[in-house]
């Protein structure tokens, strides 16, 4: 769902689930592509580079990694499920953003 603030910013959100754990993602257009999760960067918050890759992969398959900023609220799960769970939303996201895009990330398994 693509909402605008009160500085008539837009902004697309979706949100991801996988396993128990559930994200809220938000896309932020021209951003420089930097993705906090829970109020700290995504190195920060995931240890491991896998986790990092999976978080990234929808941006990278649509060639929007530098596009956005991305800001997520991620509860439940271990790393592993809110990992997932944030590329999801990261995904469903990206369908309001650019619709064009949903071919290839259904393609990939990320809706």
């Amino acid at each position: 769902m693509a909402k605008i603030s009160s500085k008539k910013k837009v902004q697309y959100w979706g949100t991801g689930r996988r396993k128990k754990a559930i994200a809220r993602v938000r896309l932020i257009p021209a951003g420089d592509g930097t993705i906090t999760i829970n109020g700290k960067t995504v190195d920060e918050y995931l240890c491991l580079d896998t986790l990092k890759f999976i978080v990234r992969q929808p941006l990278v398959l649509v060639e929007a990694d530098a596009k956005y900023d991305v800001i997520v609220n991620v509860i439940g799960g271990g790393f592993t499920g809110q990992a997932g769970a944030i590329r999801h939303g990261i995904a469903r996201a990206l369908l309001l953003a650019e619709p064009e895009s949903r071919a290839a990330l259904k393609k990939a398994g990320f809706l």
